[in-house]
């Protein structure tokens, strides 16, 4: 017998992508699992799930909301914008037969209908030129993680209570916040290839560098805040290339010697993203990928370096 699992689904409203999450939750090959959508506002019943009004909060309190309503065990969370294989929870479940493991992840995939500028944007955040980050968007096989996605989170009840929840100030970064908590008790998370959800991506630029924006502005705050798990040098390799960019010009207009090895470094660095779009091209076989997946790589660089530091100046974070 499986045991029981309830589905939290945080949205702004029941759109035509939320509808398509809790069709996706509903075609579950799971024998004893709950759906409950949290919409800001009153809407529409819909056959098969429950549904809670939140008013204007944020996603974080919106889970909360969740978790106090839910009946199952195990609490999983997707994001309304994203939608499981049908075998999401069956391979999720199967983890926590180790007492040990207090929460289960996997990677969000871009749909196959997406645009194609949604998935150039999807071949940015999952190719090598992004680090760890990566991990979430194109999980190889099975590993301990420190830092799963709330887009496709599935934990035991009892810790989530243990820990007091999610964390209902910052987002995004209220993800990290929880999974901090968990290592904090001494519990392990896992992410595997086979707990998989789809994401739909942000489109290439201004969607895609808005939403990066938030990833370096909180993940340069965290680094100071919450060092335990963000204060990471990987972190850091973004910021530390634009300033190589900017310093770099300066002195190489004062010393010829300087202009030659910045020259140097800067080719490494564009052939590495070349290579990022060659291989983004050969798996999307589609020669249009490559220049917008080389842009995207340089300029997802660029945000999130910058928007890094500022997260590391400011005193606090205004949601």
């Amino acid at each position: 017998m499986n045991p029981g699992v309830t589905i939290i689904i945080p949205c702004k409203e029941i759109d035509a992508h939320t509808l398509e999450c809790i069709d996706g939750c509903l075609q579950l090959e799971y024998e004893d699992f709950e759906v409950i959508v949290l919409p800001d506002h009153q809407s529409d019943l819909v056959k098969g799930i429950k549904i809670i009004p939140t008013g204007e909060v944020s996603p974080g309190r919106k889970r909360n909301i969740g978790v106090k309503n839910s009946n199952g065990e195990f609490l999983a969370f997707i994001d309304s914008d994203a939608y499981p294989i049908k075998d999401w929870l069956k391979n999720a479940i199967k983890y926590f037969s180790d007492t040990e493991i207090a929460a289960v992840g996997g990677p969000g995939i871009t749909p196959e209908k997406d645009s194609i500028l949604q998935k150039a944007g999807g071949y940015v955040l999952s190719s090598f030129m992004v680090g760890g980050l990566a991990s979430r968007y194109n999980t190889v096989k099975p590993h301990l993680s420190d830092d799963i996605h709330s887009c496709n989170f599935i934990a035991r009840k009892s810790v989530l209570e243990e820990i007091g929840g999610w964390d209902e100030k910052y987002w995004p970064g209220e993800d990290t916040l929880i999974c901090l908590e968990i290592k904090r008790l001494g519990k392990k998370m896992i992410e595997s290839p086979d707990v998989v959800v789809y994401h739909h991506r942000r489109p290439l630029f201004k969607q895609h560098l808005r939403q990066v924006s938030r990833f370096g502005q909180h993940r340069g705050f965290f680094a100071k805040r919450f060092p335990e798990t963000s204060l990471r040098l990987n972190y850091f390799f973004p910021s530390m290339f634009v300033l190589f960019m900017m310093i770099g010009i300066i002195f190489s207009l004062i010393d010829s010697s300087i202009l030659l090895l910045y020259i140097s470094i800067l080719s490494i660095y564009l052939l590495a993203a070349l290579a990022a779009s060659s291989m983004a091209t050969a798996a999307g076989k589609d020669m249009r990928f490559y220049p917008l997946v080389f842009a995207g790589t340089i300029a997802t660089h660029i945000v999130y370096g910058i928007y890094f530091i500022q997260g590391l100046l400011v005193r606090e974070l205004e949601r």
